[in-house]
């Protein structure tokens, strides 16, 4: 086994940006949907939690957007393992693995030749479909938000509600999937602890370092597979 430099600086902030993100925005996210009644003899004016709780909410969501861009940016100018053209399977070997890879995790079947270093086929898909989920949110999130904004950024998104059928359905589908993110950072983590215990790569540390490892001469094979 050899180490390769697989995940790019830029793609490992991404993730724990990302990840920070997320869990900050479903907390406040939740406590605004569903406000506790705090009792205080406090005058309501010194307390002004819910005040803070909002604006950690758009902070987050800022970082989440801009986080959110810089990874698109990064998909045309980063290396192989990050490009924009494994996330959408148009090539028969890409679906070919997609069904081997369901096999391995769902059926629990062995895989016997995977050559994926970076995500694999499954991976990858799976995370072009979060990206629009990604983008749902944003659309949804800062359309609800340009109606108390004078903002001109959030301005931009003042269509958004009209196009979902009126501010409650657009608030709806933001607090749906903040449910959907959360059931999907599970699954994403046991994914991670399984393929890490299953291949033998470096899975979970690669997040951190960015290397992964693979055996010699697989890599090389990967590459004319993909040609």
């Amino acid at each position: 086994m050899h180490p390769v430099y697989v995940w790019e600086l830029p793609v490992r902030f991404f993730h724990w940006i990302d990840a920070l993100a997320i869990v900050a925005l479903a907390i406040t996210g939740f406590l605004i949907g569903n406000p506790p009644a705090i009792q205080s003899s406090m005058e309501a004016s010194n307390s002004y939690w819910f005040g803070t709780i909002r604006v950690v909410h758009f902070i987050a969501a800022y970082v989440f957007l801009f986080n959110f861009v810089i990874r698109i940016y990064w998909g045309f100018v980063g290396n192989r393992f990050a490009n924009w053209k494994n996330f959408i399977p148009y090539r028969k070997k890409q679906w070919h693995d997609i069904w081997e890879i369901i096999r391995v995790d769902v059926l629990q079947i062995k895989c016997e030749d995977n050559p994926n270093l970076g995500h694999n086929a499954l991976a990858s898909f799976t995370y072009f479909l979060v990206f629009l989920v990604f983008l749902l949110q944003v659309l949804t999130g800062f359309g609800i938000y340009s109606a108390s904004s004078g903002a001109w950024f959030s301005s931009l998104f003042t269509w958004v509600p009209v196009l979902f059928g009126g501010d409650m359905l657009t608030r709806n589908i933001h607090h749906i999937l903040m449910w959907f993110f959360a059931i999907f950072a599970m699954i994403h983590v046991y994914l991670v602890f399984y393929h890490d215990y299953i291949d033998w790569n470096g899975t979970t540390s690669s997040m951190i370092g960015g290397w992964k490892f693979q055996e010699e001469g697989k890599e090389e094979r990967e590459k004319e597979l993909e040609k």
